[in-house]
């Protein structure tokens, strides 16, 4: 489902901190969603939105169900790829594929795919997503609607 204007996903670099790793010096795999959740949130700055303001306007996007596959291990002091392409924007949520690659040699680390919910802050309750984000996700490549018609 990627964009017809063959856009490539957008790119998050970040480098693994001892605070990443178990006593075996390998990157724990929780660690690997909280690597895909600040390329999330740095794709939506990126986009020109930030997180704390869109709060402050009564929107919050929160994680709906988290999917990952792990392949090979990242350890200390690797320098990490990760990417977040939009695959799916319907009116009240996005779906996220998302990678994680070592930057030394492209090697796929993890993988995995992230349904995320528009919500008020006042109630949690689903809300539709502004047509403002809407465009700018389309536009960076995002896909109009899902087939499963979330």
């Amino acid at each position: 489902m990627r964009a017809q204007n063959g856009a490539q996903p957008f790119t998050f670099r970040c480098r693994v901190y001892y605070e990443d790793t178990d006593a075996g010096g390998i990157v724990y795999y929780v660690n690997y969603l909280k690597f895909m959740e600040r390329a999330r949130t740095e794709c939506l700055r990126e986009l020109g939105f930030f997180q704390s303001a869109l709060a402050c306007e009564g929107l919050l996007f929160v994680v709906h169900s988290a999917e990952a596959r792990y392949h090979a291990p990242a350890r200390l002091d690797d320098e990490l790829l990760v990417s977040a392409e939009v695959i799916a924007l319907n009116r009240a949520s996005l779906r996220f594929r998302q990678q994680v690659r070592r930057a030394a040699d492209d090697v796929l680390l993890c993988e995995g795919q992230f349904m995320v919910a528009c919500v008020r802050t006042d109630n949690l309750k689903p809300r539709a997503i502004p047509q403002t984000l809407r465009l700018a996700f389309a536009a960076q490549g995002g896909t109009g609607t899902s087939r499963t018609g979330e």
